[in-house]
């Protein structure tokens, strides 16, 4: 039997980078994801994040009890929870370097292994709306992302000082001869908040280069 896949051990290089900017090309993944807007500390994006993790536990744990497990399946430890974050295009209008977190736009979501496909997806979500009502299961949705060259580094400490992190990874790109694409970036949750003090949470910060 296939040795149970675990991230943190055999994929270090998307999942704990140093607490240094480097360079990283990652290829395409799938996710499971949804949208939203506002706050992180709404109910909404509350919400949004259980959605979330009830079907990618669904996904893992269902296959253990079916007679025929999708073709290619191997056991994995959940992947963390992503976000890709921007603000709306009122705030980028009016932009005068400061960030109101009712206005960011954001993207979350979480990695799934090769044998999840469109049609175990669906499946997979009829079963998670069985075990626990939740408003946001109808607004997720199954995708392919490629990230590309990217510059990332781990963030250690409160997101609200991050700013500091991205000045960093800022100045390694331009020493690279890199360019930013946008502001827009992901954050990849290597810790619980819900369990760790804000000083010792650790977040893979990582942006767009060309």
């Amino acid at each position: 039997m296939q040795a149970k896949h675990e991230w943190r051990k055999k994929e270090k290089s998307f999942y704990l980078p140093k607490n240094k900017p480097e360079t990283l090309t990652v290829p395409e993944f799938s996710f499971i994801s949804i949208q939203g807007e506002g706050s992180p500390a709404s109910s909404a994006f509350t919400k949004k994040v259980e959605a979330l993790y009830a079907l990618a536990y669904t996904i893992k744990m269902m296959p253990k009890k079916m007679d025929k497990p999708p073709q290619g399946y191997f056991d994995f430890t959940v992947y963390p929870l992503e976000g890709v974050w921007d603000i709306n295009e009122k705030a980028k209008a009016n932009f005068d370097g400061t960030i109101n977190k009712d206005e960011l736009v954001y993207r979350l979501m979480i990695r799934q292994p090769d044998f999840v496909d469109q049609a175990f997806y669906r499946d997979m979500l009829e079963l998670a709306k069985q075990k626990k009502a939740n408003p946001f299961f109808e607004e997720l949705s199954f995708e392919q992302i490629e990230e590309g060259k990217t510059v990332q580094m781990l963030h250690v400490g409160p997101f609200d000082n991050e700013p500091q992190s991205f000045e960093k990874m800022e100045a390694f790109a331009v020493a690279e001869g890199l360019a930013r694409l946008s502001k827009v970036h992901r954050e990849i949750y290597l810790s619980d908040p819900r369990k760790v003090t804000p000083d010792k949470l650790k977040t893979v910060l990582r942006f767009q280069v060309k």
